[in-house]
């Protein structure tokens, strides 16, 4: 029996004086990062956007220049919808998000909204 304990003692010291810790280090081209970005924003995910202005070519290249002037935070895009032409804001992940910004942007363009663009079924 005593030598039973001794053996199950050994054993026990022995187990973890072999076992090791190890790291691993993951070397990737820094490219990954931008595909990975890039395939979330398109058409992966649940997007918001906020629109500021529905009108006219014109009205909105004007709307767009005064939005840049404004704010340079958040992408903007010129859209158009038959008849309109929108500028839309963002590419919100969350709702929250998007209302955060929402607070920022309605204090010039009172009638900005959130609204989450229809997806491209293909």
């Amino acid at each position: 029996m005593k030598l039973l304990l001794i053996a199950i003692a050994f054993f026990s010291f022995s187990i973890e004086s072999f076992s090791q810790i190890g790291t691993v280090v993951v070397d990737q081209d820094s490219d990954i990062d931008k595909l990975l970005e890039f395939k979330k924003d398109v058409k992966t995910v649940n997007l918001f956007k906020i629109q500021v202005y529905s009108g006219t070519r014109s009205g909105a290249e004007s709307s767009k220049q005064n939005f840049l002037n404004s704010f340079n935070e958040w992408p903007v895009s010129m859209e158009f919808d038959s008849p309109n032409t929108k500028i839309w804001i963002g590419n919100f992940r969350s709702r929250l998000e998007a209302d955060k910004a929402l607070l920022k942007i309605k204090r010039k363009y009172t009638n900005a909204f959130i609204f989450e663009p229809k997806k491209d079924k293909k």
